[in-house]
Parts: C-alpha cells; sequence; structure tokens
C-alpha cells in the first residue's frame, strides 16, 4: 500500500492548480444556502466527467418528517426543497472491501461586499491563500474530495470497497435536507468523512447543539405623548435580554468541553454560547410599541439534551415575567423555530478516526489534536442515529462566515491527500 500512496500522494501535488480553479469556480456560483443548484451542477459535471453514474435528487420532507433528526429549516420553510439538488455517485469496489462516503455541504451563508477587501465571490489568490465566500466552509473541502477521487482514477489505483463522492444542501441551516436525506436514500456506508474545516492535521470528533428559538414579548400601543396610557414592549422585552445575557454568563461560568478548546484556546470558557440576534419591534417613532420580538440561538457541546437546554431558557424567560407586573399578566410567547440540532461525541478509537490522524500526520509532519463541539454540523446525522462513525477532516483557514475568509492552498492538497490514503486505507486496494 506504500507504494500506492506515495504515487496518489504525487498525483495530487501535480494536480494543485486544478484543486485552485475548481474551488474557484464553485466560489462563482453564489451558493448561498437556497441556491445550491449551480454549484451541484459543476460537481454533478465533474463527476460524469470521470465517468461515473450521479445521482440527483431534490429533498422530500415529507418523508423525512417522522426522522427524530429532522425539521424544517429556515431554508425549507422560505424555499422549500424544489431546484435545490444532491448530488452522489459511486465508485463500486472490485472486492469485499468496507465501504466509505466521503460528503460535503455545496451551501454557504451570505456575504457583505462592502467589508471584504477581496471580491468574495470572485476568488483571489495571495500569499499562499484562496480568498472568498465558502473557500474553507465549505467548497475548499468539497473540491478536495473530488481531486482526492480523479487523482485515485489517475493513478488507476481499484478500491475493493465503494466509494460514494456526495455533495448535500442547507448544512448551514441545520442539514435535515442534505445528509440525512442521503442516509434515508440509502447512502448508508460502513463509514464516512466530512470535509468541514478541521484545521488539518487536527480532526474534528464532535459536534454542538444548536437550537433558535423566538420571544414575542407583548405591550400596549398608544401615543408617546400619552404614554402613560400604554406599555412599551421594547422596554419589557429589554429586562428578557437582560435575563438571557446573565443565563449565558452563568452557563459560561458552570460548563467546559475540553474538545472545543484543544484546537483554538480561545473558545475556552465559551463552549457554551445564548446569542439573541435579530430585535424587532414599534413601527413608528411616536408610538409606544404593542409588541417586541426576540431571536436567538443557544449553542451547547455534549453533556445535556435539547430537553434540558430548551427548559432552561424557558424558565429564565419565564422567572423574569413573574418579576414583572405587566408580563406576569401577559406573560411572552416563547417557541422554538428552525436549528433543532442535538450534539454528538465520537469516540477516537474508531478505525477510520485513527487512519485519518495517521494519515493527516504523515502527510502534514504535525501531530493531530482531536476538537470539536463549538458548532453544529452534519457528522452528528451520521454518528447519533445510524451508527456510522464519522469524522471531520478538512482544510485550515480563517474568517469562516466574516470578511475576507480564506483557505490554505497548502491545506487544501494535504486534504485530498488525507482523503485519498485513507480511502486506500479503510477500502482496500487490489494489488
Amino acid at each position: 500500500m506504500r507504494s500506492a500512496h506515495r504515487e496518489v500522494r504525487g498525483r495530487i501535488e501535480e494536480k494543485r492548480d486544478d484543486l485552485v480553479d475548481l474551488v474557484s469556480e464553485l466560489i462563482r456560483q453564489k451558493s448561498v444556502t437556497g441556491n445550491e443548484k449551480p454549484a451541484q451542477e459543476v460537481v454533478s459535471s465533474r463527476l460524469q466527467s470521470s465517468g461515473l453514474d450521479v445521482d440527483i435528487w431534490e429533498p422530500d420532507a415529507d418523508r423525512l418528517a417522522d426522522h427524530p433528526g429532522f425539521f424544517e429549516t429556515s431554508s425549507y420553510l422560505k424555499d422549500g426543497y424544489e431546484d435545490r439538488p444532491n448530488v452522489a455517485a459511486t465508485k463500486e469496489g472490485v472486492g469485499d472491501g468496507r465501504s466509505l462516503t466521503f460528503s460535503g455541504h455545496v451551501d454557504v451563508v451570505p456575504a457583505d461586499a462592502s467589508e471584504w477587501k477581496y471580491d468574495p465571490w470572485n476568488a483571489t489568490v495571495e500569499d499562499g491563500r484562496l480568498y472568498g465566500r465558502g473557500s474553507n466552509d465549505m467548497l475548499g473541502g468539497v473540491a478536495s474530495i473530488l481531486i482526492a477521487f480523479e487523482a485515485l482514477r489517475d493513478v488507476d489505483i481499484e478500491l475493493a470497497g465503494d466509494l460514494t463522492l456526495q455533495t448535500t444542501v442547507e448544512e448551514e441551516a441545520g442539514g435535515p435536507g442534505g445528509v440525512l436525506s442521503a442516509l434515508e436514500r440509502g447512502y448508508q456506508p460502513d463509514a464516512a468523512i466530512i470535509t468541514e474545516p478541521s484545521g488539518l492535521p487536527n480532526v474534528g470528533m464532535a459536534s454542538a447543539g444548536v437550537m433558535y428559538f423566538r420571544i414575542r414579548v407583548p405591550g400596549k400601543s398608544s401615543h408617546a405623548a400619552r404614554g402613560y396610557e400604554g406599555v412599551n414592549a421594547i422596554g419589557k422585552a429589554t429586562k428578557i435580554y437582560h435575563a438571557l445575557d446573565e443565563l449565558d454568563r452563568e452557563r459560561k461560568s458552570r460548563i467546559s468541553y475540553e474538545p472545543a478548546f484543544r484546537t483554538d484556546p480561545r473558545l475556552d470558557g465559551h463552549e457554551t454560547n445564548l446569542n439573541v440576534g435579530a430585535v424587532e419591534g414599534g413601527d413608528w417613532p411616536s408610538t409606544v410599541p404593542s409588541e417586541a420580538i426576540l431571536e436567538g440561538r443557544i449553542g451547547w457541546p455534549p453533556g445535556e439534551t435539547r430537553e434540558e437546554v430548551r427548559a432552561e431558557v424557558e424558565a429564565t424567560v419565564r422567572d423574569v415575567s413573574e418579576t414583572d407586573e405587566w408580563l406576569s399578566a401577559h406573560p411572552p410567547a416563547f417557541d422554538w423555530f428552525g436549528w433543532n440540532a442535538a450534539p454528538h461525541e465520537l469516540d477516537t478509537d474508531e478505525e477510520i478516526v485513527q487512519l485519518a490522524r495517521e494519515n493527516a500526520e504523515r502527510i502534514t509532519g504535525q501531530k493531530t489534536t482531536f476538537g470539536g463541539g463549538s458548532g453544529g454540523n452534519d457528522e452528528r446525522f451520521y454518528n447519533r442515529y445510524y451508527d456510522i462513525p464519522c469524522p471531520s477532516v478538512g482544510p485550515r483557514g480563517e474568517n469562516i462566515h466574516g470578511a475576507d475568509e480564506y483557505v490554505e492552498i497548502d491545506s487544501l492538497v494535504e486534504t485530498a491527500q488525507t482523503l485519498a490514503l485513507t480511502a486506500i486505507d479503510w477500502c482496500g486496494i487490489e494489488e
């Protein structure tokens, strides 16, 4: 196998420029969640050019509705699933080796070009970095999957087990229409790897729970000149905001999860987070507002259930309302919407994890750190609901979801090499 390793590593290095061009092409598709089809067309065309039969399908919310991992995402409620295809292609093994899936999402978050030094939708290469929206999260990882497969093909390596290449939609909104849809379609391998940006040689082994909430705070309208006749809903909502902010600080003081800050020490003390991210209230400056709406996100590492977290947030809102004369008589309406993901943790002794670690260390010459648990991701569907071991193995970069997002080009090559070598080791090859 060592000779196969050397051949495929060398071939991937030769395809460095092709890899950069492919990431750049994907970035140009502006595949913001809900508009994944253009990027999927690039992927499917590439797979077809490799002689693979490509499976293209749209998620079916009705068929997924009873699954414990399903929820109606904000992108589904806004855009539905029409013209938002998932893509998968399987290269069948030539023996009785174990099956493996490489998976990545093609959707990206929006970009405010006014904040960027570079054009977010037209990739820029500078000082060994590739700048552009999604370059790191995670179009770079998607391109690494395709290049890894093509390199295996180019040097005539025949895997004994099936290798599935899969790209999915709406991960940024929670992912049930993507990876969950693929699993329910029958793509259930012996192991999987998702190329989320783990920061190679680091390997991801956990994800956070994530939920969104909405609080409608009632008031009573009146003319501002006779404000004593009304109740300002924004003022009442401020009390709730401060209570939630205090809950966030209290949770941070008692919740710790080492894997979350192994790869980024800045996360120490921030493994859980509660953020009120949207506020709406009032419709006229001289009218006392009759309603204010707070929307927020709570994230937490493995260790709590969704039910426990919901109960704590709801109790905080209830307790502050009971101390207020108006709110105790007119309690806020509370509901959970959108993201509804449970956390997961993968045993790092799993063979697929150890193979990825060994290859990442061999390729980069650096020691692997196992991390995760600070954000929600698609690995949970494999690990939590199907008992399929699935780490994340992806490139290095910075500014995910921020201005001037970039990926290190060397790490794209290293990611593709790690994937290819791990496929050889896991699936086996015909000598």
